[in-house]
């Protein structure tokens, strides 16, 4: 039997489309971006860009080469159900049909666990080249709309084996709120509403920051047209080329941005929480994609990586708590990259979710929690959490900071539903 070498894999490009507000119709009609765009156009859309990007890079590179497509959604219904990763695929005009496609779901794990996917595919030698992308409209598809969606065989007989106690315990868990998860978390920690409200005015500071450094900004985040309604419900294309989501008065003003934060009312314990709209991740709509090959490949196409993917790791926490995944998952990623420590690590990139578990995560690393590693670009509480997206979106955003700060190590990780995280951990080359 032959035995194959495990091999190193680099990330060659990685870009996303500018952030989109989440516009329910009902709610703000002519809102957000994506309202009038399927998920589907959005991901061929990413996808084009970015193999015409690498191809720009190299001549040599070969779109008929890509042996994967694996792309992250969580909610998978709709134009982002049947395999929406392979829809998008044969959608995109300049990827073959030869080339495969697969949907992944962990979550908000979801797009970087289709990157660790593939990475660990390339590392066996299950191909060479392969695409990690991420999908959510959640203007389209709100979280949580698919298990509104019945079924026609009767429950007993799918959980037959199951106790009904058991299964009482299990649907509550799993439908446990996430936002009273975040308020446990600063329960358990000790987070006060004002570091909470601090980090949240952080992350859109420095999110305004990168977004005016127009010409870093535009390496990671690319124009793209969209189709706008009118009033007169007559359509028009248009080209976005910045997020939609973030408070650029956090940074021109500061003071009172301060008091618009401090203003917000608690969401899940209106007496007493400490977890509002400021200080939780923004719902959005985006697209991101991201280039993995094997080095050897990379060289032989004379294409220079951005990193190289040392470690990947997941693990399950309390699915009440919920968003403490990331501690374990972070712990088990440094070790496998060579037992390395967060101290080693230049770039920080906990996913917004909401500000207690980023805050948790410093307390147990025992890092500041405005520690100038901690998302430089800024995160979802500015940007937004467009789900399925998110795990690619982040990286990408650690992938370009620490190749134009020219740092080394980096470590992204996400929280997840039902107590799921995740985390890998890269070295820039």
């Amino acid at each position: 039997m032959n035995k194959r070498e495990v091999r190193e894999v680099v990330a060659i490009e990685a870009i996303r489309l500018p952030m989109g507000k989440s516009s329910r119709a009902q709610m703000a009609k002519y809102g957000g971006y994506y309202r009038n765009m399927s998920s589907q156009d959005m991901l061929a859309g990413v996808l084009e860009i970015l193999v015409d990007r690498v191809h720009s890079k190299s001549a040599e590179f070969n779109p008929a080469e890509i042996e994967d497509v694996h792309v992250g959604v969580l909610t998978q219904i709709g134009d982002q159900g049947a395999n929406v990763g392979r829809i998008a695929q044969l959608m995109a005009k300049n990827i073959p049909d030869i080339v495969a496609a697969a949907t992944v779901n962990r979550y908000c794990n979801a797009g970087l666990q289709a990157i660790n996917t593939c990475t660990n595919a390339i590392k066996v030698g299950d191909g060479d080249i392969m695409i990690a992308a991420g999908i959510e409209n959640l203007t389209h598809y709100p979280m949580g709309i698919d298990f509104q969606i019945g079924t026609f065989i009767p429950t007993d007989q799918i959980y037959s084996h199951i106790s009904e106690t058991r299964m009482a315990d299990l649907q509550n868990r799993m439908s446990f709120i996430q936002g009273e998860s975040a308020e446990l978390v600063a329960d358990k920690y000790n987070l006060t509403r004002e570091d909470m409200d601090k980090f949240g005015l952080w992350s859109h500071q420095k999110a305004t920051i990168a977004m005016r450094d127009e010409t870093n900004y535009q390496k990671r985040v690319v124009p793209f047209e969209v189709k706008i309604e009118n009033p007169d419900g007559s359509f028009e294309s248009q080209i976005v080329n910045k997020d939609q989501t973030v408070r650029e008065i956090a940074l021109d003003d500061p003071e009172t941005a301060w008091t618009q934060f401090q203003s917000l009312r608690p969401v899940f314990r209106p007496d007493n929480g400490r977890v509002t709209a400021g200080n939780s991740s923004q719902i959005t709509d985006g697209a991101s994609a991201v280039m993995l090959m094997a080095r050897e490949k990379a060289e032989e196409l004379d294409l220079k990586p951005m990193v190289s993917i040392l470690a990947t790791a997941v693990a399950g926490d309390d699915p009440m708590i919920m968003l403490t995944g990331p501690i374990p998952a972070q712990e088990r990623a440094l070790k496998r990259a060579g037992d390395l420590k967060m101290k080693d690590m230049d770039c920080i990139e906990p996913n917004e979710a909401f500000a207690s578990p980023c805050l948790a995560f410093a307390k147990h690393f025992n890092y500041a929690y405005n520690d100038p590693r901690v998302n430089p670009y800024g995160g979802a509480i500015a940007t937004g959490h467009a789900i399925g997206s998110s795990g690619v979106h982040y990286f990408s955003d650690m992938c370009h900071y620490l190749v134009n700060e020219k740092k080394r190590y980096g470590i992204q990780t996400l929280c997840g539903g039902g107590g799921v995280g995740i985390a890998t951990v890269v070295e820039r080359l």
